[in-house]
């Protein structure tokens, strides 16, 4: 069950279709994937989306339909210093939901359809207004309802011919991508622990070159990039919701030299770590 502090419904009695919405940064952006279908819109902001082997630019109205372990992340480029509210929303549901009842029905044949190409990455042009309706319709209903207007939703997606599949190929993940997904996500909830490339490679047991070239190849950015990236991430959170000296929230999400620190964080936000603070609140 993921948390609810970062923009997740919460309640038993919601089933398995999630409804999500979050602003930006949030510990959400990052490169993962998940075992469900991501339906995901990209409200506000414009950068540069990773979806599988594909690589490109998005703005407001960006309609991605994932399917299960496909990796994916969006980097906003032109966020506010205090950031947004939402740039997010985001329906989540299960394989089984089409698949199962799919051999039986055949009125679901073309959601199964729809989602066969999910594992490609489909992005939707013009129903960004749909999308956006549905999600609204969806969050504010329960049980039975909700599980048709997802259908509905679905059905409206499968008609449309504007798209395009944005993976080269099927993907699947193998077991050396999801070790490289494990050690993304300790370096993205705890930058200040993570270990150098060396360190990695050496527990990987690979040669620091081979470590770098796989990092990149599963995880869809270089390692002292996505590095640098989590602990920016982890400061703007530290400045914005603690009263940490500038100097200890240096230290604690792992830069080792607080002039270092301060000239990466002008780069990347546009503001000194102090004025970051004073904006955002």
């Amino acid at each position: 069950m993921r948390s609810p502090d970062l923009g997740f419904e919460s309640g038993a009695d919601l089933g398995v279709i999630r409804c999500l919405e979050h602003g930006y940064p949030t510990p959400l952006a990052r490169w993962h994937c998940h075992n469900e279908y991501e339906l995901h819109l990209i409200t506000a902001t414009s950068g540069t989306a990773f979806v599988g082997d594909w690589v490109g630019e998005f703005s407001a109205g960006h309609l991605v339909l994932c399917g299960p372990g496909l990796p994916h992340n969006w980097i906003s480029m032109d966020c506010p210093a205090g950031g947004v509210a939402c740039r997010d929303r985001v329906v989540l549901f299960p394989h089984d939901l089409v698949a199962a009842p799919s051999q039986t029905m055949p009125e679901l044949d073309e959601a199964r359809r729809l989602l066969d190409l999910a594992s490609y990455g489909i992005e939707f042009f013009g129903l960004a207004d749909v999308m956006s309706q549905g999600w609204l319709r969806i969050k504010a209903s329960r049980g039975l309802e909700r599980l048709a207007l997802l259908y509905e939703l679905l059905a409206q997606l499968s008609r449309c011919e504007d798209y395009r599949l944005l993976n080269r190929s099927r993907y699947a993940p193998d077991e050396r991508s999801e070790h490289f997904q494990r050690i993304a996500t300790s370096i993205t909830h705890e930058p200040g622990q993570a270990l150098s490339a060396e360190d990695y490679a050496n527990e990987c047991r690979m040669d620091l070159r081979q470590f770098l070239r796989l990092f990149k190849k599963h995880v869809g950015q270089g390692f002292h990039s996505y590095v640098n990236q989590a602990r920016l991430a982890a400061a703007c959170r530290l400045l914005a919701t603690t009263g940490l000296y500038v100097q200890s929230v240096c230290y604690a999400v792992g830069f080792n030299n607080l002039s270092n620190f301060n000239r990466r964080f002008l780069e990347a936000k546009g503001v000194t770590p102090s004025d970051y603070r004073k904006q955002h609140r």
